[in-house]
């Protein structure tokens, strides 16, 4: 690999054309400047780092430990910003200004915050518990009072109703019997017990149905519902409960009702049986409430006070942890020397980095106070160096939709280059339409001119999409913007914006809607489509001949270039068989036929010919040797015709046989030659081993080169007449487009405008609208935007994009951004 420094400055100026050139280099790192070593390198983030313990456990490399130190601290602050979230804590913007932090002393202050957070937590959790349970008890004492208080009033009337009833029916034989009654009656009175509490609503009727049956309705149940939701001791949560108390009788009945209790997850509070001490202790529970109610609040103070502490730092806290457990895990894919005082790294870097990896090698040596430097050398590699694009915001988006089609192999003609053009004309050539492009044009400047504030925030998927895309919706508003005026279409309406038109009414009964009564009163119409044409009869036949035809000359102009890249590719790789025996035949191939056509349909539109194209191509083919008659455009054309023909069947025998054969004969001739070579030195060998093909000492199968050659022609052969076809849809999607609108200005807006009626406009112009937006604004911008994709991936870059390289990944704490761990 031929290398060139990068002392010119430490940023060349960007070349997306072909990837950075890169090179292998080793770093050998004394053990006690290791950490910072590998710090300063990820901050300038231009080394890929291999892993050179591939065949080691996490658990039994070197800093092991320091990974599962920082996987704790992790934890912690994942701890803090749990509890934030729930306090409504939002944390402090990263500050420019530097802490000096190290991470012994973040490992104790983040061990204190966390055990005073746990302190606080559990205190506040006992204290809400304790209050929880007090308004449940408070309740329980005012529902079931009520329900005594109206059992005493009652029991009190029934005495008072008994005893007026004996006065007044007093006899000689009545004493005898009273007297008696109830005298027997105290002797076998039994007490009854009673259990009250609450009960979730929703369980209320299973609960009076389990204890019915549990006691054979040996009990009595009363249930008062609360007003409010409660929020239970347990749980935490809101619920709808009921009071209730339960008379019982007998112990057996106590053990039975306390189990279904629990079963229901009834809370039960005692109450006291005498009644003149239930307002002395509501009064308590009272008093008990408005002190824990102070303490908690005062808790929940502190508590987010020290959030606030937390908040203020988190993001500090959070990136140095992050960039120490990256540091550690980068330094545990180098090797550990046998002396053990040094590690030893490869990686590649571009080639214009090796200065300022010096530095920050040189820059660590001295902070470190290591009485050994650092070395940095470049190590001589047949292994395929992984590919590097320098992007800015306006092309990496650009860039990605080349790499989802597959990453460049390295130094690749990068079609990326010509897609920033390409993409969003072919989209605009089916999306013509210059008032849908404003409308896009004005959505996309308002992304573009809050990108700051998006950029910093976490969107949704389909935000995060379109605003990733934003440039790319921005060349696709503007082209669409140049095609709709040169389609003369303002949702679907023509304007006569360069000039008036070209064509008049030759008399008063001359219809607007035919364009035999027209005739040609000045010069053609400058820009575009003249606005006579659309609403005339031949508007479809005229619109769909022109694109149709404009659809051929793009596809053919663009699967040229990609054939022409592939020349390139072949140049820069020095790779001749590829020029000779690939993209000669197929420029003769893919010109002497469409390319042909092309050069016939611009002549048709010169010179203003009725020739038929169609039987000119056909015949072509069928009877070459037959008069074209009043189809042909220029002289010679049938002896022209003749020899592109032959040139074109003579170039697919030439792209199929003498490649295998010339592969073949220098594999030999390089195995041969290599038979007879005498040793060299070790660093010598090395370099010519570099400058080899890596497929050299693998074994040459004739038969899968030749195969692999028959398909590749085959499918040449047969893509250049299904991917000159696969480009009409350009022509195809942009009549969808120009008769959805019509359709729908015609037959929603105007419908409506034609009723006189205020509503119905107002309705009108609604569906309008949301028809406009919905169809052709989003539903039509994402059909144009996936059928232009599908012509770059498939028609395009299939001439010459191998895509089979995979992407340079450089440890670098800028892009470490908001991963989660």
């Amino acid at each position: 690999m031929a290398e060139h420094g990068g002392g010119a400055g430490c940023c060349p100026p960007m070349d997306l054309f072909r990837s950075e050139p890169m090179h292998l280099v080793q770093v050998i790192i004394p053990i006690e400047s290791a950490r910072l070593t590998v710090s300063y390198l990820g901050d300038i983030g231009l080394i890929q780092f291999k892993d050179l313990n591939a065949e080691k456990s996490p658990f039994q490399r070197t800093y092991a430990g320091q990974i599962k130190r920082c996987g704790e601290l992790a934890r912690k602050l994942r701890l803090f910003k749990d509890q934030m979230s729930k306090a409504d804590v939002t944390p402090s913007a990263k500050s420019e200004a530097k802490t000096d932090c190290n991470l012994d002393d973040l490992e104790v202050n983040l061990g204190e915050l966390e055990a005073e957070l746990t302190e606080i937590n559990a205190n506040s959790e006992k204290l809400q518990r304790g209050y929880n349970e007090l308004v449940e008890y408070k309740l329980v004492l005012q529902k079931a009072g009520e329900f005594f208080k109206a059992a005493e009033r009652s029991a009190a009337a029934q005495q008072r109703e008994l005893s007026s009833h004996q006065t007044g029916e007093e006899s000689l034989e009545t004493p005898l019997l009273k007297d008696q009654e109830p005298t027997a009656d105290q002797s076998k009175q039994v007490k009854l017990g009673f259990l009250t509490g609450l009960v979730p609503k929703g369980k209320a009727m299973a609960f009076e149905r389990i204890l019915f049956r549990a006691t054979r309705g040996n009990v009595f149940l009363r249930q008062a519902s609360v007003e409010e939701a409660v929020i239970d001791p347990s749980s935490g949560e809101k619920v709808e409960k009921n009071v209730f108390v339960v008379f019982f009788s007998g112990e057996r009945a106590k053990s039975k009702i306390l189990k279904i209790c629990e079963a229901f997850g009834a809370n039960r509070y005692s109450f006291p049986e005498d009644l003149s001490k239930q307002a002395q202790m509501i009064t308590e529970v009272s008093g008990r409430l408005s002190e824990l109610k102070t303490t908690i609040d005062t808790g929940l103070l502190h508590r987010g006070n020290l959030l606030e502490t937390i908040g203020k730092q988190y993001e500090q806290w959070n990136d140095l942890v992050r960039k120490e457990k990256s540091i550690y895990h980068t330094l545990n894919m180098l090797s550990i020397d046998v002396t053990k005082k040094c590690l030893v790294g490869e990686g590649w870097s571009p080639i214009f980095a090796t200065q300022q990896i010096q530095d920050a090698l040189q820059k660590a040596t001295i902070d470190s106070k290591s009485q050994v430097g650092a070395i940095f050398q470049v190590l001589h590699t047949k292994e395929l160096p992984p590919t590097y694009f320098r992007t800015n915001k306006f092309t990496d988006s650009f860039q990605t939709i080349v790499d989802a089609y597959g990453v460049a192999k390295y130094q690749e003609a990068n079609p990326g280059v010509y897609t920033v053009v390409t993409f969003p004309f072919l989209f605009a050539v089916m999306f013509g339409d210059w008032g849908h492009g404003i409308c896009i044009l004005l959505a996309t400047l308002y992304l573009i001119f809050r990108e700051k504030k998006y950029s910093s925030q976490k969107l949704g998927d389909i935000m995060e999409m379109t605003f990733g895309g934003r440039y790319v919706i921005l060349l696709m508003s503007l082209f669409s913007i140049y095609t709709g005026l040169i389609y003369n279409e303002f949702f679907s309406v023509p304007f006569e914006l360069f000039s008036p038109s070209a064509y008049a009414c030759r008399d008063a009964a001359c219809s607007e809607a035919t364009t035999i009564g027209l005739i040609k009163v000045r010069d053609t119409y400058p820009f575009g489509v003249d606005p006579a044409w659309h609403g005339s009869r031949s508007e479809l036949p005229f619109l769909n001949s022109l694109k149709m035809k404009m659809s051929i000359l793009l596809g053919v102009a663009q699967m040229n270039l990609g054939i022409i890249l592939s020349f390139f590719n072949a140049l820069h790789f020095r790779n001749a068989v590829n020029i000779w025996f690939q993209f000669i035949p197929q420029m003769i191939f893919l010109n002497g036929l469409f390319g042909y056509l092309s050069l016939l349909i611009i002549v048709k539109w010169c010179t203003g010919s009725k020739a038929d194209l169609y039987h000119v191509m056909i015949y072509m083919f069928l009877s070459p040797t037959d008069d074209l008659g009043e189809n042909q455009l220029f002289p010679n054309q049938k002896t022209i015709q003749l020899v592109l023909l032959l040139l074109s069947l003579i170039a697919v025998p030439w792209m199929l046989l003498p490649k295998p054969f010339i592969l073949k004969a220098q594999h030999n001739r390089t195995h041969q030659g290599e038979s007879y070579t005498a040793l060299q030195g070790t660093e010598d060998s090395l370099q010519v081993e570099a400058g080899h093909d890596p497929h050299d000492h693998e074994e040459f199968e004739f038969s899968e080169v030749f195969v692999h050659q028959l398909i590749h022609t085959i499918e040449f052969v047969l893509g250049a007449v299904s991917n000159t076809a696969s480009y009409l849809r350009l022509w195809a999607l942009s009549l969808a487009h120009s008769e959805l609108s019509t359709v729908f200005y015609e037959k929603v807006l105007l419908l409506a405008w034609g009723y006189n009626n205020v509503i119905i406009l107002f309705v009108g112009i609604i569906v309008f609208i949301f028809a406009t937006v919905g169809v052709l604004l989003v539903m039509e911008t994402l059909s144009a935007f996936l059928h232009a994709l599908r012509l770059h991936w498939v028609e395009f870059q299939n001439k010459f994009y191998e895509g089979d390289g995979y992407k340079f990944a450089p440890f670098s704490f800028a892009l470490l951004g908001n991963e989660e761990e």
